[in-house]
């Protein structure tokens, strides 16, 4: 049966302000457009520490233009409480690793399951590192992304390391537009690709494919 998780988040959330807690989120985030909404509604709940980790964005240009670009616009939101950044060290032959073989599957493939793997297994042991309560990503507030195949990672790694993966769908109730207006308003360098290099080489031929219709 099709998993509402939005749903699934909201009644979470209602259980939590319910008892009046507001437990620790390592949030797993890929970059500061994608941060936007989803910051601004969880930390009316959470106490939230921050994971950039992403070994699959290629160059290291774009990995640093990137984090720079998360960090301005944690300044620029100004919320009531800090929220840390934890940047894990840049290593994308961790990515090269995991996808090996899968080079040449489509973007949304089995190569992408890989590298959400590999990005919620690193936020999995840092929240249990932590001693986190929950931890989850915010790749799902994008419409290009398979939320179910994320909160089915997202949970099975939160049983394997023993925290639990919040769910969501933060796309929905328009969140996705939502993280447009946000990025708008703060004027936020917006990607043109999800990150890797077969994902760049991808947009890179669909474009040139469009210039050449016209």
């Amino acid at each position: 049966m099709k998993q509402n998780y939005q749903k699934q988040l909201e009644e979470t959330l209602q259980r939590l302000q319910a008892a009046g807690e507001r437990p620790v989120l390592v949030l797993h985030c890929c970059c500061a457009p994608c941060s936007t909404y989803v910051l601004q509604y969880l930390n009316q709940y959470f106490q939230i520490k921050i994971l950039f980790y992403n070994p699959n964005i290629s160059p290291k240009t774009e990995y640093a233009r990137r984090l720079k670009e998360l960090r301005s616009l944690l300044e620029q939101m100004g919320l009531e409480t800090e929220i840390p950044v934890i940047e894990e060290d840049y290593r994308p032959e961790a990515f090269y690793q995991s996808v090996r073989g899968l080079e040449e599957e489509p973007e949304g493939g089995a190569r992408c399951e890989k590298c959400f793997a590999l990005r919620l297994r690193q936020a999995a042991e840092q929240a249990k590192a932590l001693g986190a309560d929950y931890f989850t990503t915010t790749l799902t507030i994008s419409p290009h992304k398979n939320a179910a195949l994320l909160n089915e990672i997202g949970q099975m790694l939160g049983e394997r390391y023993g925290i639990p993966y919040l769910c969501s769908d933060f796309k929905k109730k328009d969140g996705f537009k939502q993280s447009l207006l946000l990025s708008a308003q703060y004027d936020l360098y917006r990607q043109d690709y999800c990150g890797c290099v077969f994902s760049k080489n991808e947009r890179e031929r669909q474009t040139a494919q469009a210039a050449g219709e016209d």
